[in-house]
């Protein structure tokens, strides 16, 4: 993905009607089916500028997967349907992370 002008960011709404800010971090084809990577979005402190602190091993923080699909002709993001979906996409994202970290050492 190219950010030269900053990242992309997308608000999700769920079943509850609850929005949901998040960050894409990058997107991929498999089987026909688009897929986006993301992170919730992180409040910067405004006194410096950085992330706030953030709990990596608290679950409402988290890389999020969901799919692109067509409905009443209008694309829309989806969670996908099975956790051999999630694991199979997962694995595909996480290659193309390291693979982009090796070629960046």
């Amino acid at each position: 993905m190219d950010d030269s002008f900053g990242p992309d960011f997308i608000t999700v709404t769920d079943e509850e009607g609850n929005d949901f800010e998040l960050e894409m971090v990058d997107s991929l084809e498999h089987n026909g089916i688009t897929y986006y990577a993301m992170f919730p979005a992180v409040e910067e402190d405004e006194a410096t500028g950085q992330p706030k602190d953030v709990d990596a091993d608290d679950e409402e923080y988290g890389l999020v997967i969901m799919k692109a699909i067509q409905e009443n002709g209008e694309e829309l993001l989806s969670t996908l349907d099975s956790d051999e979906e999630l694991d199979q996409v997962y694995e595909l994202f996480m290659e193309r992370f390291f693979q982009d970290e090796d070629e960046e050492a």
